[in-house]
C-alpha cells in the first residue's frame, strides 16, 4: 500500500511512536507547503491513501480527478473546509476522521494571553539586547476574559481563568451561553456588550460559512483601548483588514495570534509580524508531541482498518468505494 503524507513541515512524523503502525507499507513524506495542483497531482499519483495534516493541503475536485489510484483520505482530526467531501464521495474515495484534543490549543491560548498581557517578548528581547526592565505589563487578576465559543477549548480556558481569579464572560450560540451560565459564568446580554466588556477576548469558533468573517471592524472598535484580542482558532473568522484597521484606530490595544491568513507565512515584512502591539506564533495550537501522537495515531489506525476490510466509520458513508486499479504486471521483466 502506498501512503502519501503531505505538509510534514517539521519532519517529525517519521519520529512519532505511532508511525510504526505503517510498517510494511510504502510511505512518501513531503516536508514543504505545496499548493500547485500539477505538483500535488504528481506527488500523489501513485498513492492509495492520503493522510492529511489538519487543514494544510486543499483537496478539491480538480485534484481528485487526477488521482486515479486514490481510495482513502485519512484525516488527522476532523474534516474541514479544505476537503471537498462531496467530490470525494462522487469519485468513490472514502474519508475517515480522527479525534481532536482541546488540551494543547487551550494551553497555547493561555500562554499567549500571559505573554501578551505581561509583554514578555519585548522584555526578553530587551534583556538579550542589554536593556533591563524596558516595559510594564498587566496582571490578569480581576480582568474579564471574554470567550466566544464555549466548546471544549472555551470551557478549559474558563477554568484557567478561574484559577487566575478572572471574570468569565461568554458569547456564542444560545446553547453555549446556557452551558456557560450552568457552569457559573456570565453570558453577555448582546454581542455589542460582549466586545465592550472584555479585557481579554478569545475566539474559539469552528470555521464555516456562518462564522467566516464574523468578527468585523465595527466589533473590534467596541473594545477597550487596553483590551487584548486573542485568536488561536481560524484567521478567517476576522473580516479582511479589520484587525489592522482597528489597531490603528486604537481599539483593541493589543492582539495575540496563532493563526494567519496565509500559512505558512514566510514573509518577515508582513504587517502583523511587524506591528508593535501584536504577538504572533506560527500556528502552534495543535503542534505538540502528545497531540501529534493522538492525531496521527488515529489516522494511521484508520488506514490499517480500512484496507484490512474492518468495520469503519466514514465521514462520507454514502460513498461507493473505488475498486483498486490493477498495477502493471512485472512478469517476465
Amino acid at each position: 500500500m502506498h501512503i502519501a503524507i503531505p505538509d510534514d513541515y517539521q519532519q517529525v512524523v517519521r519520529s512519532l511512536d505511532c508511525f510504526s503502525l505503517l510498517d510494511g507499507h510504502r510511505v512518501s513524506l513531503f516536508h514543504d507547503a505545496q499548493r500547485d495542483v500539477d505538483e500535488l497531482a504528481r506527488r500523489f499519483a501513485e498513492a492509495d491513501a492520503l493522510v492529511l495534516t489538519r487543514e494544510r493541503t486543499r483537496i478539491d475536485a480538480e485534484l481528485l480527478d487526477r488521482l486515479p489510484r486514490l481510495r482513502l483520505i485519512s484525516q488527522t482530526g476532523r474534516v474541514g473546509a479544505h476537503l471537498d467531501l462531496d467530490a470525494c464521495t462522487a469519485r468513490g474515495i472514502a474519508v475517515m476522521e480522527g479525534r481532536g484534543s482541546p488540551i494543547a490549543p487551550a494551553e497555547l491560548t493561555w500562554a499567549l494571553i500571559l505573554n501578551a498581557r505581561r509583554q514578555l517578548l519585548a522584555a526578553i528581547q530587551g534583556l538579550y539586547a542589554g536593556h533591563w526592565q524596558t516595559n510594564l505589563g498587566e496582571r490578569l487578576y480581576g480582568q474579564t476574559l471574554g470567550i466566544w465559543g464555549y466548546g471544549r477549548i472555551g470551557q478549559r480556558l474558563a477554568r484557567y481563568a478561574q484559577a487566575f481569579e478572572m471574570n468569565v464572560l461568554v458569547w456564542g450560540s444560545e446553547t453555549s451561553r446556557a452551558a456557560a451560565m450552568g457552569d457559573g459564568h456570565r453570558a453577555a446580554p448582546s454581542r455589542q456588550a460582549f466586545f465592550a466588556a472584555a479585557d481579554v477576548l478569545s475566539l474559539h469558533l469552528r470555521l464555516s460559512d456562518s462564522t467566516r468573517h464574523c468578527v468585523t471592524r465595527d466589533d473590534l472598535l467596541l473594545m477597550k483601548p487596553g483590551a487584548l484580542l486573542v485568536n488561536t482558532s481560524r484567521a478567517e473568522l476576522l473580516a479582511p483588514g479589520a484587525l489592522l484597521e482597528a489597531l490603528s484606530a486604537g481599539r483593541p490595544g493589543y492582539a495575540a495570534l496563532d493563526v494567519l491568513d496565509d500559512e505558512p507565512l514566510l514573509d518577515d515584512a508582513h504587517p502583523l509580524l511587524n506591528h508593535p502591539r501584536v504577538l504572533c506564533t506560527p500556528h502552534l495550537g495543535y503542534v505538540e508531541k502528545h497531540s501529534y501522537e493522538l492525531y496521527f495515531g488515529d489516522a494511521f489506525a484508520n488506514v490499517q482498518a480500512y484496507f484490512r476490510g474492518q468495520p469503519c466509520q466514514l465521514a462520507n458513508p454514502r460513498v461507493r468505494p473505488r475498486c483498486p486499479p490493477e498495477r502493471p504486471s512485472t512478469a517476465g521483466l
